[in-house]
């Protein structure tokens, strides 16, 4: 007769201590269901966390339960009735088995008509928590699920117009700090094209630039420089084609960047067939940094030359962040 089982958290967010817990009672069970608990006032978005856990619970049937129930029995006179209510509509019977590292395991097993299992209450295996987590991903980064990664993954992003040594600045900075860079992906995308943009480049270029992102923070220890971001995209495209869509644009506002650094358009102009405004230079500096102050963006400027430019923006990104360069 085969066994069901069930692990039910709050995935606040996944980590390496989840997937111990997930695996131990994978291997007592033939069928485990891990439901994703989550409520909207909290700081990683529900829909997220449950694609985690199915990424990283294959096999599992993993469901999302969004739905404001109380966190703690003295919250609510009817908390455990409320709980097995939520749970019996994605497991009407059963589980034989709920797999927990917590004491309220065993009253949750028993409204259920199931055994508890404890696996390592004492967090000895796996010695980390969501809470940990959030509180300095940088310091328990090994125990951060890959999938999870660009959700925390500090990222620097080097901004400003034409020829403004960001792709240079990007490489040195790279390099000094032992963190991946990741090149503007338009430029390669229209290098390959042979040709200006098109209405049908935009969003294969932002999807193609924030992909490339999230594999950077993948495999990065906590740190990514970006040599371009959605927000430029939108003001190229604006440029070239009087119009963006709306979903891009929107997407400029909501996404994050821990350090800005403003690239001043200081340098020698240099010739490059994608590159046809030297002498609006200035203009371009003014719209980049209107559309930062208008969406209340901090930055940092970079300007000058050699040595003293690639100074001045290590010298920012360890103080913005924290991190310092490799010696």
């Amino acid at each position: 007769m085969s066994a069901t089982g069930l692990v039910l958290g709050k995935f606040l967010p996944p980590h390496a201590g989840h997937l111990h817990l997930v695996a131990e009672a994978r291997r007592r069970v033939d069928r485990l269901a891990v439901v994703v608990g989550t409520l909207e006032r909290e700081p990683i978005p529900g829909f997220l966390r449950a694609e985690w856990m199915r990424d990283l619970c294959p096999g599992c049937d993993v469901f999302h339960l969004a739905e404001d129930l109380p966190q703690e029995p003295a919250d609510h006179p009817q908390f455990w009735d409320l709980w097995t209510a939520a749970l019996r509509r994605f497991l009407p019977s059963g589980p034989d088995l709920v797999f927990t590292s917590e004491p309220y395991g065993d009253e949750l097993a028993r409204r259920l008509g199931a055994r508890h299992v404890c696996i390592d209450p004492a967090r000895a295996a796996v010695p980390v928590s969501g809470t940990a987590v959030r509180r300095d991903p940088l310091a328990h980064w090994d125990r951060i699920p890959a999938c999870v990664r660009p959700w925390f993954a500090k990222r620097v992003v080097l901004y400003g117009p034409e020829c403004a040594g960001k792709t240079a600045l990007a490489r040195r900075l790279s390099e000094a700090f032992g963190a991946p860079w990741v090149p503007e992906y338009a430029r390669g995308h229209l290098d390959a094209k042979g040709a200006f943009i098109e209405p049908a480049d935009v969003p294969h270029i932002v999807a193609g630039q924030i992909a490339s992102e999230n594999a950077a923070a993948r495999a990065s220890r906590g740190l990514v420089f970006c040599d371009s971001d959605v927000n430029t995209t939108v003001i190229y495209a604006l440029h070239y084609l009087g119009t963006v869509p709306p979903w891009v644009a929107r997407l400029s506002r909501r996404r994050p960047a821990d350090l800005i650094l403003f690239c001043e358009p200081d340098l020698p102009w240099e010739e490059d067939w994608q590159r046809d405004s030297p002498r609006r230079r200035p203009w371009f500096r003014e719209w980049f940094r209107a559309r930062l102050d208008e969406q209340g963006r901090a930055w940092t400027a970079v300007s000058g030359s050699g040595e003293g430019r690639f100074e001045a923006a290590k010298s920012a990104v360890a103080k913005a962040l924290g991190i310092l360069p490799r010696a």
